[in-house]
């Protein structure tokens, strides 16, 4: 959520998500309608790096499944966002409909046809570096 409300540019929130928790410590508390609620802010980032399916050349992005939830918020809170893209397609062949994260958010688009699936690796207990 504070990456969420970067990205919308909502320097602050309250939330009841972490009262009495070691998290809570330190920050600010309000009660709202008798409920204790604290004070997060905001988080945005210099760098983003995402990953998706299809990208055209304005980096308008189609997801793949799951990475539909953090790839938008990630694009939308940073200062420059670099996606690796399975396809980079021609302008207007992505229809505006799919699309998931318009370009306005994306600065480099890098295609890799054939990238190292993660669930695979973890799998054959494959780790970086690849020795």
């Amino acid at each position: 959520e504070r990456i969420r409300a970067g990205g919308a540019g909502i320097p602050a929130f309250y939330t009841p998500a972490s009262v009495n928790t070691p998290l809570a410590e330190g920050k600010e508390v309000r009660k709202f309608n008798g409920r204790d609620y604290v004070l997060e802010h905001a988080i945005k980032a210099d760098f983003s790096l995402v990953k998706c399916h299809t990208a055209d050349k304005y980096g308008n992005l189609v997801y793949n499944k799951t990475a539909r939830n953090f790839g938008p918020v990630m694009c939308m809170a940073a200062k420059t966002t670099i996606v690796q893209a399975r396809k980079i397609v021609e302008l207007g062949e992505i229809d505006p409909e799919c699309v998931v994260t318009p370009g306005i958010f994306v600065h480099r688009v890098v295609e890799v046809a054939n990238p190292a699936d993660e669930s695979k690796l973890v799998a054959e207990e494959r780790r970086y570096p690849w020795v």
